[in-house]
């Protein structure tokens, strides 16, 4: 089971701010794609992944990474600064 956490209009999408997955994905890309299967909720929160960031317990990574031994997968838009 990983934790998986979505913020901002990731989280309006999908309707959840987080939840426990059970996954046999073995990239980010995978376990992206097994909630796409799930519902059209997650097609939309996952339709443009360039405009997504994931962080694999808590540090930035990429949608190809391996999530072996990973705990807590988390996806964000981009943040900006002023």
């Amino acid at each position: 089971m990983i934790d998986v956490i979505y913020f901002a209009w990731v989280r309006e999408r999908i309707g959840l701010p987080r939840e426990r997955v059970e996954t046999d994905a073995a990239t980010v890309a995978g376990l992206v794609a097994e909630l796409v299967a799930r519902e059209s909720r997650y097609e939309a929160a996952f339709a443009d992944l360039g405009s997504l960031r994931v962080a694999l317990d808590q540090e930035l990574s990429s949608f190809d990474a391996p999530l072996a031994g990973v705990r807590e997968v988390a996806f964000f838009p981009p943040m900006t600064g002023g």
